[in-house]
């Protein structure tokens, strides 16, 4: 019996301690929280701010909502602020997009912005520089677009514009007026703090908030994202023919041009003109005369030649985002557009407008032929993939990679179109 008590004894000393802990940490849990409880009051106190101010600073101008990566002291918000990655853009901000036309480029131009009003469910704005007898043109076409496409964009239309030393020899170089893309951070555009430059001869096949979202996987030092020129060395141009420096292994091409412009302004970037680092106002025409020579894509081979001596300001991105005919003019050579679709189509070499490539025509042909306010899988998917049947060349047997994503799309704008005729009924 005298045995059993003291088991019974044991057990109770111990259970009784079990509880003695767990209310310790109890006690000490709830001290914790009431002392982080009082310390945002306490910092607040102590810098003269209210809670309901900090709030206001955590979301005034004074945040560096610029950078994409940005941590912010507790200091400042110890409230519901971000602390990691952050858009550049807020939701209610447009998309960006800045394009230059010349010379027999006003159709095309058209054909690329509509593609980008269809997709995108941001609204978006356009920057159009263009050669003046265009800007009635663009004007007459954008404002017959029908209400409901018309409402997703704002557009200005800007003379083209060149320095005065050299302007001749500037809106020359290589395709007209083209390296008017070079001096977009610095002309009369400082509202702007990024921009998505295309060619007139881009298409997108998917909404164009796609790309704009690679503004947020920037690091602290890049200032634009564009894709490779080749994926394959082999047939690469820069690496075998260029008598320029260039981009890593085998070059970028500029067709599809992510900018940060604000950081572009304010970076001073390295080069082999001078022994100190130049910004990019100071940058562009020392190189041209420097190799103008030595060029032949002109102001793309100017922005090689920065990236080259600077290649961490640049993101590179797949070739599904800037896809054109030398990814499969040859047999299939971009993976990344076999594995996801085409995200944007580039038809350089004019293959929008011959019969080298049908299947760059076909889908050129059928954004450009759709009426905007039809059945977009009837009227602009079913026709494609019809005719794209008939294309037996190296690209037209990659058919799919055409189709992938704007199947996608079109599924998306054939919803919204369906829910917006439900609302006005």
């Amino acid at each position: 019996m005298r045995r059993y008590l003291r088991v019974l004894f044991v057990c109770t000393l111990l259970v009784f301690c079990s509880l003695l802990y767990i209310f310790n940490q109890l006690v000490s849990s709830l001290e914790r929280a009431d002392h982080r409880e009082r310390a945002p009051r306490t910092r607040a106190a102590d810098t003269g701010l209210s809670e309901r101010a900090q709030d206001d600073r955590c979301n005034s101008g004074s945040v560096p909502h610029w950078e994409p990566y940005w941590r912010i002291s507790r200091a400042v918000c110890p409230n519901h602020c971000v602390t990691d990655s952050a858009p550049r853009s807020a939701p209610r901000d447009p998309l960006e997009l800045a394009v230059v036309a010349c010379g027999s480029r006003l159709e095309e131009t058209l054909v690329m912005l509509k593609s980008a009003v269809l997709f995108s469910q941001r609204r978006l704005r356009f920057h159009i520089f263009a050669e003046d007898d265009l800007h009635a043109g663009f004007r007459q076409e954008l404002e017959s677009w029908p209400q409901r496409f018309r409402s997703k964009f704002s557009y200005s239309v800007y003379p083209i514009s060149f320095p005065s030393d050299n302007a001749r020899e500037w809106k020359r170089l290589f395709k007209p007026c083209a390296s008017q893309r070079l001096f977009l951070p610095v002309t009369d555009f400082e509202q702007v703090d990024s921009v998505l430059y295309v060619d007139t001869d881009v298409l997108f096949l998917r909404p164009l908030e796609d790309v704009w979202s690679f503004l947020s996987r920037f690091n602290s030092s890049q200032v634009a994202a564009m894709a490779p020129e080749h994926e394959e060395p082999r047939i690469g141009w820069y690496n075998r023919f260029a008598r320029h420096p260039y981009y890593g292994k085998t070059g970028v091409n500029s067709g599809v041009m992510l900018m940060n412009m604000t950081r572009i302004r304010d970076k001073h970037f390295k080069n082999d003109l001078a022994a100190v680092d130049l910004k990019w106002a100071d940058l562009l025409m020392p190189l041209l005369h420097k190799y103008k020579l030595n060029i032949t894509w002109g102001d793309q081979d100017l922005l090689n030649i920065i990236f080259h001596h600077n290649p961490e300001s640049l993101l590179l991105i797949e070739c599904h985002w800037n896809y054109r005919p030398d990814h499969c003019i040859y047999g299939s050579n971009c993976i990344s557009a076999e594995q996801n679709g085409v995200y944007i189509l580039h038809g350089n070499r004019g293959v929008y407008h011959d019969d080298k490539q049908p299947a760059f025509r076909a889908v050129y042909d059928a954004i450009k032929q759709f009426p905007l306010d039809e059945d977009p899988v009837r009227g602009l998917l079913l026709p494609l993939e019809e005719k794209l049947k008939s294309d037996h060349t190296y690209c037209g047997r990659s058919r799919l990679v055409f189709t992938r994503r704007l199947r996608e799309s079109v599924t998306e704008l054939q919803k919204d179109q369906d829910r917006s005729r439900r609302a006005e009924v």
